[in-house]
């Protein structure tokens, strides 16, 4: 590949550095203009979203940002949002900088001060946009792992599959309810406000899993179940009042329970394998609900890829053992069609009542029986003529 000329090089770039490992963790915490220390080997589209919405300058990766072996949008999806991202060859640089510190992007180069700390390679729009079309036209590769990790999973987990994972009981009412289940992931926050008006006149049980509790909260309704191992659902989220699920490892580990036990909040745990959104999915359907509604979850093959080949695998299952009774988001808010409710019923009776108004002002012979009508009221009522 042709070397890229130092006139296409773009400016220096400068701004104060946060760091973290986990990348949904850390967009909380960024401030617009910041640069984002990560260590997120094939960044996926959520979490590029998550980057954007933080307003970020740059983002320097500790791992490949781009995958070598499908086309993974987050890299992408930053060079289009003009967000800087280098891919550094190492992670040297959480221990060689602070949180707070001004740094100043050059290239694939980071200096602080008059030093550089590390060289790594700029993702150039030109390179990222060629990349992506390349693994495109070789994503045979990743589909024969994602169906080979699939049956893998179908031996492995059989007791997901079977639903012979032991539920305990649960204060959520699933039965013959709808469920809508939110998952952090693509465009959940769009799919939700579009389900407003579903929301409202079907009342379904609200279950968010991890910072898709969060959502549900910014939308203005409260979640009546959070799923999942607690790490990114705030603690507005978890002081809601909704029903606290710890997703723990199938050996009984259970990192979330540690924080829920320091916030003395009341809450209980399902040891399972497959992802938080597997047992969100499975609790509405072994409960009884009647639909489950995924909002921000993979539904089609691109997206499974994107979000992770090994833990995905669960979730497409999970999905084929729910059938027919789980649904997209975007096929609900496309098929709904909300009732009108009442407002449109007042403004058509406030419009006839203040037409008959009218007519009685400017005809003299009702507005005399008019008179009368209210003389004979006030008579009736004790009132003086």
């Amino acid at each position: 590949m042709a070397a890229v000329s130092q006139k296409s090089q773009p400016s220096p770039l400068s701004g104060s550095v946060r760091r973290g490992r986990r990348t949904k963790k850390l967009v909380r915490a960024l401030h617009p203009g910041e640069i984002a220390l990560i260590d997120h080997q094939d960044l996926d589209r959520v979490s590029a979203e998550d980057l954007i919405s933080a307003e970020v300058a740059g983002v320097l990766n500790c791992h490949p940002s781009r995958s070598e072996e499908y086309p993974n949008m987050g890299p992408l999806l930053l060079i289009e949002a003009g967000i800087r991202l280098i891919d550094l060859p190492d992670d040297a640089l959480f221990d060689l900088c602070r949180d707070g510190d001004r740094l100043e992007l050059r290239g694939g180069e980071v200096w602080r001060g008059g030093e550089m700390l590390v060289a790594g390679e700029e993702q150039l729009p030109a390179i990222v946009i060629a990349a992506n079309a390349q693994r495109r036209r070789e994503i045979g590769g990743a589909l024969e792992a994602f169906a080979r990790n699939t049956v893998e999973h179908m031996v492995e987990e059989q007791d997901l599959l079977s639903g012979k994972i032991e539920l305990p009981r649960f204060d959520t009412d699933f039965r013959d309810r709808p469920a809508l289940i939110v998952v952090r992931g693509v465009n959940h926050q769009a799919d939700l406000q579009a389900l407003r008006p579903y929301i409202r006149d079907m009342r379904p049980v609200l279950v968010g899993v991890d910072g898709g509790a969060n959502a549900i909260l910014e939308e203005g309704f409260k979640p009546d179940m959070i799923v999942g191992d607690m790490d990114s659902a705030s603690e507005a989220s978890l002081r809601s009042g909704a029903e606290l699920v710890v997703h723990a490892y199938p050996d009984g580990r259970a990192p979330g329970r540690e924080l829920l036990d320091s916030l003395q909040l009341e809450h209980k745990t399902v040891p399972a394998p497959g992802t938080s959104q597997d047992i969100a999915m499975l609790i509405a359907g072994e409960k009884g609900a009647s639909l489950i509604v995924s909002v921000g979850s993979q539904f089609n093959l691109v997206e499974f890829l994107d979000k992770s080949r090994q833990g995905m695998s669960s979730t497409f299952l999970t999905r084929l053992r729910l059938g027919e009774r789980i649904v997209d988001a975007k096929g609900v808010s496309r098929l709904y069609r909300p009732s009108p409710g009442s407002s449109p019923a007042v403004i058509v009776l406030a419009a006839g009542l203040l037409a008959f108004v009218v007519i009685v002002l400017v005809t003299p012979g009702l507005r005399d029986v008019a008179d009368l009508l209210w003389i004979k009221l006030r008579v009736l009522l004790g009132g003086n003529v």
